[in-house]
């Protein structure tokens, strides 16, 4: 007849061995899966970075992908704008009709226009603003919000716009690389990122 070999375990036995998983030789294999993690990280875009190298945005339809990060590699100035919501009152009255009244904002090669909407969306915004076309400002749609996120640009606006939207920024780009950022520190507000304070004031 067969008989087992094996005893049960006494409660010395488990006690033993619970302390030998606790002791401080394990300890860091549990920790290993956090190595990646940090309570703080920088913004990703400050003077001197390039713009992130994604194809992500949209223009006019969704078949006209277009990278930031080529087309500033290939002229001498940029001046991109972001804004939380096409259409919303302070980026239609205020923000956008801001820099298309500028002067100076005709010495930049690209000007454009980046919100967390649907293409539909931001070429409707474009064509209601400039009408005719010769604003010379474009408008870029970021439909999954990759590129803001990318930017370390993206705000929770739930309770406003009903997801993550863009803060509302300005930014100077020379020779493929970040001049000059100009973030709203409540995300939304109509200050630091204005045509004024960013170009400079309207002479005249």
């Amino acid at each position: 007849m067969f008989r087992s070999t094996l005893r049960p375990l006494t409660s010395s036995s488990i006690t033993g061995r619970a302390a030998t998983l606790l002791t401080p030789t394990a300890r860091p294999v549990l920790l290993q899966h956090n190595h990646g993690f940090h309570t703080t990280r920088p913004a990703f875009v400050k003077p001197g970075d390039p713009l992130p190298d994604t194809d992500c945005l949209m223009e006019s339809h969704p078949g006209q992908r277009v990278n930031l990060a080529e087309e500033a590699a290939r002229v001498n100035n940029m001046l991109l704008i972001g804004v939380p919501a096409a259409f919303s009152p302070a980026c239609s009255a205020t923000h956008i009709p801001g820099y298309a009244r500028h002067p100076r904002a005709k010495d930049y090669e690209v000007v454009g226009v980046v919100s967390v909407n649907d293409v539909f969306v931001m070429k409707a915004w474009g064509d209601q603003l400039d009408p005719a076309g010769d604003l010379g400002i474009r408008f870029f749609a970021d439909p999954t919000g990759k590129f803001t996120k990318m930017m370390d640009m993206a705000f929770d606006g739930s309770a406003i716009f009903g997801g993550d939207r863009s803060k509302r920024y300005a930014i100077v780009i020379e020779q493929g690389k970040v001049k000059s950022v100009a973030v709203e520190p409540d995300n939304t507000g109509t200050d630091v990122s204005l045509a004024e304070k960013v170009l400079g004031p309207i002479s005249g």
